[in-house]
């Protein structure tokens, strides 16, 4: 494999010593582990949709990861755990190896469970010798595997909460606090808060010391036109305003494709919503129980967001727009809060949007932008296997900004990029308005 060239190689609390990068590693490496134990063996199976992969395949492909980056590689004589594996737990690195079919994933009913259990544990003994040995800096090698797994467990969750929203008995992936979870009959949210922004020549994009995925990079000049941001994501309550005005049956509202799509799949609310007699409820890894108007709106496509913030006579952010207000903002006004995925371990309870008392810009739930997932200007890929990370997906997709409540911290750092299709409504994804500043007088 080609060297690694970043800009990120020196981080800023960077494992000074093999024991902190091990602690870094295992600590990453027990979480998802927890995350998946809530699973039986069957749940762990399933691929509800081609997008979907089981928990099984999360566990395996993140070990995967570690063995073909880092071990094979960086320890001598270290042979594979079962050669297979790097066919079965290849994703899309194509200059790695070829590679199982994706929408296939959940046909493979072996290795099972307690095979992908003892591949970490194998993978993990190798690790711990590898740290513990090695003369060369793994610094960028190591934490772009433990960010890669953290992303795998914000997937892992919003995967396993659409598999389990397949079965008619709404099973529990694992209850809400009763002092604090959602669906309490909050009161009304406050009414929309604006951020003002002057507009003008800003810059967005990562930079100085500090991990970044190459996508966040180079850092540009961007101009914009002066706008307001909303301080709060759109709430289910004002979602069903918008389904009560036939906001499904207006095609005046929605984009083309948009239009179509709605049409094609039924689309009459966001996903794991359900009319009851006595009102909506809602599917949550919680189970279902009813909607709770004052929490973020979640699992929307982009077309349902692009076609609610024309309704609301607003519009949807670019993302640069939104990086404008984090900048803004600052550190403080992010409001990145408790989050459910904790580097001591999950947080008790089950991750699902909370409403909003006070203004923040890091949500529950990501926020769509009208921005199409592109290179940034002088955007150069990784070199060597790692390259094909983001660059190669730079097309047929929309940013999203913010994080939601089952995104790992540290990830919701303001030049952070999310992306999906345009149509993908699995994932914990939100509204938030912006308009411009001669619509807001």
């Amino acid at each position: 494999m080609p060297p690694i060239l970043v800009r990120h190689a020196s981080l800023p609390g960077q494992p000074a010593s093999p024991a902190a990068a091990w602690a870094r590693y295992e600590a990453t490496r027990r979480l998802t582990e927890a995350l998946a134990a809530p699973l039986g063996p069957e749940d762990q199976t399933v691929q509800s949709m081609p997008d979907v992969s089981p928990t099984k395949w999360h566990r395996a492909h993140t070990t995967w990861f570690f063995e073909t980056f880092l071990l094979l590689p960086g320890l001598a004589g270290y042979e594979p755990f079962d050669p297979a594996y790097a066919y079965l737990f290849n994703s899309y690195y194509e200059t790695v190896g070829d590679r199982y079919p994706r929408a296939r994933r959940g046909l493979v009913s072996r290795p099972g469970v307690a095979e992908v259990t003892a591949y970490r544990a194998a993978v993990d003994r190798a690790m711990a010798d590898l740290l513990a040995g090695s003369s060369e800096d793994l610094g960028f090698l190591l934490e772009l595997g433990v960010q890669h797994e953290q992303q795998h467990q914000e997937l892992l969750l919003m995967d396993a909460k659409h598999v389990l929203a397949q079965s008619p008995l709404d099973p529990v992936y694992a209850s809400f606090p009763t002092s604090a979870g959602p669906g309490t009959g909050a009161a009304a949210p406050r009414p929309h808060g604006w951020w003002a922004h002057e507009g003008g020549l800003v810059a967005i994009g990562a930079e100085g010391p500090g991990f970044c995925f190459d996508n966040e990079t180079p850092r540009h000049p961007v101009y914009l036109q002066p706008f307001e941001l909303a301080d709060r994501l759109v709430t289910c309550g004002e979602w069903l305003a918008f389904i009560d005005d036939g906001g499904y049956r207006r095609p005046e509202l929605w984009l083309s494709e948009g239009w179509a799509t709605c049409q094609a799949e039924g689309w009459q609310a966001p996903l794991y919503w359900r009319a009851e007699p006595e009102g909506w409820s809602i599917f949550t890894l919680g189970g279902r129980r009813p909607l709770d108007p004052a929490e973020p709106v979640c699992h929307v496509s982009y077309y349902e967001a692009d076609a609610y913030a024309r309704w609301a006579g607003a519009r949807l952010p670019t993302e640069a727009e939104w990086e404008a207000v984090a900048e803004q903002l600052g550190p403080a006004g992010l409001g990145e809060g408790e989050g459910f995925l904790d580097p001591k371990g999950p947080a008790a309870g089950a991750p699902h949007p909370r409403p909003q008392p006070a203004p923040t810009l890091v949500g529950d739930a990501w926020a769509w932008t009208s921005s199409a997932y592109l290179p940034y200007p002088g955007f150069r890929p990784w070199a060597g296997g790692v390259g094909e990370y983001n660059g190669k997906f730079m097309v047929n997709q929309q940013v999203l900004r913010g994080g939601c409540c089952a995104t790992p911290p540290g990830h919701h750092r303001p030049s952070y990029r999310n992306f999906y299709p345009a149509s993908a409504r699995w994932p914990f994804t939100g509204v938030r308005l912006a308009r411009d500043e001669r619509s807001a007088r």
